[in-house]
């Protein structure tokens, strides 16, 4: 008997060997339409024919599905804000994942419900980084701010500051894409994402900075939540190293 149990771990071991794991490494690349993106520099023109610069852009990523053609998924439940005046923010890592070639990509820009009512948190998620309201309201998901010479407001400055997750103010979006990424065990897989910050103020509602300059509670927030819930894109294909 004895004999047997140590043939039967032995190839327990073995077979769980052979199920490897993988990591993807993510790049966000934020650009204004087919520009990367420069802070207080570049100048940029909106869907109305409006100048802009842009001087911070923030937004949280999370929640990050990867799926098989067969259904089966690898869900991560971290958090990510993606700065683009940290440019160690952009690449993001996911660990464990089974490898396997999957066939699509889901994550939400936003923070889920459960974490918004965590109380203080950590990482990510930690308040210093300045994406929380108050402890009442919760996180920003996207903050856009710059100046452009269309904006009324004090110092042609206008500034989006998107969140909320209650009903019917929900500005926590899906972002689907269908992309094949090969994951190999003891392999890193590497994808680039193009981020078009564009995206916040057009298609489905061209915002109008002469008229919508300031966007920081829950009126007009849906529009711009539906916004930029496609401005997300691959940009190459995925490589190991």
């Amino acid at each position: 008997m004895a004999t047997l149990w140590v043939a039967m771990s032995f190839t327990t071991k073995s077979y769980s060997k052979l199920a490897g794991k993988g990591k993807l490494v993510i790049h966000f690349r934020n650009y204004v339409d087919d520009k990367e993106m420069k802070l207080d520099s570049n100048i940029y023109t909106n869907d109305a024919g409006q100048p802009f610069s842009v001087t911070n852009f923030k937004y949280y990523v999370g929640n990050f599905h990867l799926r098989k053609s067969d259904g089966k998924e690898f869900v991560s439940n971290e958090y990510f804000l993606i700065k683009e005046d940290d440019e160690s923010s952009k690449q993001i890592m996911l660990e464990n994942i089974p490898e396997g070639e999957y066939v699509s990509c889901s994550f939400i820009l936003g923070v889920d419900s459960i974490h918004n009512c965590s109380g203080a948190q950590s990482g990510a998620l930690d308040p210093a980084n300045g994406m929380f309201w108050a402890w009442n309201t919760g996180y920003i998901f996207m903050k856009l701010e710059g100046k452009s010479s269309a904006s009324n407001a004090p110092g042609h400055i206008f500034e989006f500051h998107i969140g909320g997750y209650k009903s019917p103010a929900n500005c926590i979006r899906t972002i689907s894409l269908n992309k094949h990424i090969t994951i190999v065990n003891k392999k890193t897989t590497s994808v680039k994402l193009k981020t078009d910050a564009a995206e916040v103020m057009k298609t489905p509602t061209t915002i109008d900075l002469s008229k919508h300059s300031s966007v920081t509670d829950f009126h007009n927030a849906t529009d711009i939540a539906d916004n930029y819930s496609d401005m997300f894109s691959f940009i190459s294909s995925p490589t190991k190293y």
